[in-house]
């Protein structure tokens, strides 16, 4: 007998071990909740979520004042029914199932149990999708019904890697939606508003759109799995009454579900039909893969808008549903604080919800070849959280593009310079295009806006540096805009400052409407030329290329300012946002300028990531708002002058240093050869205009 037992443990030896017996997960497991000085030290080093190892899968959820946690495991996508199994919790707040049936294919939730207070926010009664699911099956419902699904990913990249430049300067970033490139009918893709929709080949709208603008990074508004689905309007639900959308949709992506799932609406088949599922096979992760892989080929780099300081609001978010008082701030009556202004701003100090956090990281990274990140209202996310993900993400990538909104309870646009993350420049924003379009326009409309004058305004063309006044330790970390998601469109806001329309005039003709009138495209194209000539990295958002307006469409939906101009379409899953490629013609000459523009950025270095300290401000002798800078011959560099006038009736005279020069952009084109040669002296700009020269033989 003793023989036999030795000649088992041989066996195991020379097999790897042998499987331990799993525990007994039918009966049930109730235990006393961890208290909340001990659970707010807690840190498990053991992989949340689903994995798979020696052929037992394991489930485990970070729950440490639940009294008790249900899986139940589905067969199909519909049921309603599954196996249910009372998992078991260890000394750091960790509740674990393990199986070793073929589970594949399969579907799971978990339902959680703790003090029954309704202020405690458990409700065991509702099934809750893994918060780690890397794919989600949803119904569509304001709810946001959701299962887990146990999908093996054999996705082959073929060798594709990331695409990230050693200098973030030479980025030309395209801020856009996903689904709004290719939606529009006249994007004439297949597979409209969808992952695949956007790789389709030879269309008028998607990547081959990107190739042709000369744009060499996407960044894509929120693609992890969101809330889409707001409550009726006009009725109340869960406490809240809805007043604000008559929409019922978030269309951008703004609350997010799930932090390691795609969005399963921007799959093949995806849907908004009230109760249908999407994302049944799980082919969002596929998809979303391919997209990548072929923005990758086309040689465009792929930027994630991610949003870590709140999750979803009216759904069943996993995180509210698990434990509130552990990942959300809350008030004394324990109610969702709301600096970010969406209703549950996240704890992410919270050693597991940072975790979490760099885990959301690192999974883009590592399974979707990610190559940055645009942080949504980043001064939310404490610093060491922000210092460890920079940590991480360069382990796997030293080039990772991170890029912070530095704002969000506060303003730290220096502060993220100090820590190495680019941010968004509202300064360079303001300065050169204005606050607002009533009171206060900027540079191009021949004014300067509050804090801005000719002896400062120069920094917005050098980088915004702290030295020169301004934000950044470096203009690497400046990301120069005129426009963003958020607001009006750069050509909506030209109209509107220049009186052409008001906020409350409806539009009628909507082609007269987006085609601008000559003053109105001269401003346009001094603000795009600025923005392609300054210190930095670059960033347009989509459409802004031809003065895109953003016309609130007539729907069904019961909203009284149809007709008229928005400036917040979060909610618009309609031709509000999306693009029109029928409408570029209407405005070509400024298409043509943006990618002349573009192509000839990237051919001179000069105008993105020229050393500060051979930079040299240079002023018009009878205009005040005539100014450039000079790049004095350094490290490779050509010596190049890049002059502008923001004067809307007077001509800049500008004397220029000795010897001969060549000019390469002016306010109809630029040019990789010289548009005229041989310039001496001095130079005359027109109103509202920008050039570009260069030493003659440089």
């Amino acid at each position: 007998m003793k023989n036999g037992v030795f000649r088992v443990a041989v066996i195991c030896l020379f097999l790897g071990g042998c499987m331990q017996s799993l525990p007994d997960y039918k009966n049930p497991v109730s235990v006393e909740p961890i208290s909340e000085k001990i659970m707010n030290k807690l840190r498990s080093d053991k992989q949340m979520g689903l994995s798979y190892e020696k052929k037992t899968f394991a489930m485990r959820v970070f729950a440490p004042r639940a009294t008790q946690v249900i899986i139940e495991i589905f067969d199909k996508h519909d049921d309603v029914k599954g196996e249910r199994f009372y998992m078991h919790r260890d000394a750091d707040g960790v509740w674990e199932y393990k199986s070793r049936e073929d589970l594949w294919g399969k579907y799971y939730g978990y339902y959680v149990y703790g003090n029954e207070s309704p202020d405690e926010g458990f409700r065991p009664n509702v099934l809750i999708a893994d918060p780690y699911s890397e794919a989600v099956l949803s119904q569509n419902h304001y709810t946001h019904p959701a299962k887990t699904i146990i999908i093996k990913d054999d996705f082959d990249w073929e060798g594709d890697s990331w695409l990230t430049p050693d200098d973030p300067r030479d980025l030309i970033i395209y801020e856009t939606h996903i689904r709004d490139m290719t939606i529009h009918p006249s994007a004439r893709v297949e597979q409209a508003g969808t992952y695949l929709g956007l790789t389709e080949e030879g269309k008028p709208g998607g990547m081959n759109y990107l190739r042709n603008l000369g744009v060499n990074a996407v960044q894509f508004l929120p693609l992890h799995d969101f809330a889409n689905i707001e409550i009726p309007y006009k009725k109340e639900a869960d406490g809240f009454y809805n007043t604000w959308n008559p929409y019922e949709r978030n269309h951008w992506g703004y609350m997010t579900s799930y932090f390691f799932a795609p969005e399963s609406y921007y799959a093949s088949g995806g849907t908004m039909e009230p109760g249908a599922y999407n994302g049944i096979y799980g082919q969002q992760l596929r998809e979303m893969k391919t997209m990548v892989k072929s923005l990758h080929e086309a040689g465009i780099a792929v930027i994630l808008d991610v949003v870590y300081n709140h999750v979803s609001q009216y759904d069943y978010n996993p995180f509210k549903l698990i434990d509130k008082k552990y990942y959300f701030h809350l008030d004394t009556a324990w109610n969702y604080l709301s600096v970010s202004g969406c209703g549950n701003d996240f704890r992410t100090e919270q050693l597991m919800a940072r975790k979490m956090i760099i885990e959301s990281i690192k999974h883009w990274m590592t399974e979707y070849h990610i190559d940055g990140f645009r942080f949504d209202l980043a001064a939310m996310i404490d610093e060491e959280t922000l210092a460890e993900i920079q940590r991480e993400a360069q382990k796997i990538n030293p080039n990772v593009i991170l890029i912070a909104e530095p704002w969000g309870g506060g303003y730290k646009p220096a502060r993220f310079s100090e820590m190495g993350y680019a941010a968004w420049n509202d300064q360079f924003r303001n300065g050169i295009k204005g606050q607002n379009p009533d009171s206060r326009p900027g540079f191009i409309f021949s004014r300067y806006d509050e804090g801005v004058d000719r002896k400062n305004a120069y920094r917005f063309f050098l980088g915004t540096l702290v030295k020169d006044g301004g934000l950044f330790k470096n203009s690497a970390h400046s990301v120069n805009y005129l426009e963003s998601h958020d607001d009006h469109t750069f050509g909506d806001f030209v109209r509107l400052a220049l009186k052409g329309v008001h906020h409350n005039t409806v539009i009628s003709d909507l082609n007269q409407h987006i085609k601008l009138s000559p003053n109105a495209l001269n401003i346009s194209k001094l603000g795009a030329f600025i923005l392609a000539s300054s210190q930095g990295i670059m960033m347009i958002h989509s459409g802004q290329e031809y003065a895109r307006s953003k016309v609130i469409a007539k729907t069904d939906a019961p909203d009284p300012n149809q007709g008229k101009i928005d400036h917040n379409s979060y909610n618009k899953d309609n031709e509000t946002n999306y693009i029109n490629y029928e409408h570029i013609h209407l405005n070509k000459a400024l298409y043509d300028y943006y990618v002349s523009l573009i192509h000839f950025r990237h051919a001179f270095p000069e105008l993105r990531k020229a050393d500060r300290e051979f930079l040299k401000v240079l002023s018009s002798e009878n205009c005040t708002l005539g100014m450039g800078y000079q790049v004095l011959p350094h490290a490779n560099m050509r010596e190049i002058i890049v002059l502008v006038n923001g004067c809307n009736e007077k001509t800049s005279l500008f004397l220029l240093p000795e010897g001969r020069w060549d000019i390469y952009a002016d306010h109809s084109r630029a040019s990789l050869t010289p548009i005229s040669k041989g310039i001496l002296g001095q130079i005359t700009l027109p109103p509202i205009s920008g050039m570009v020269l260069m030493r003659h033989g440089s």
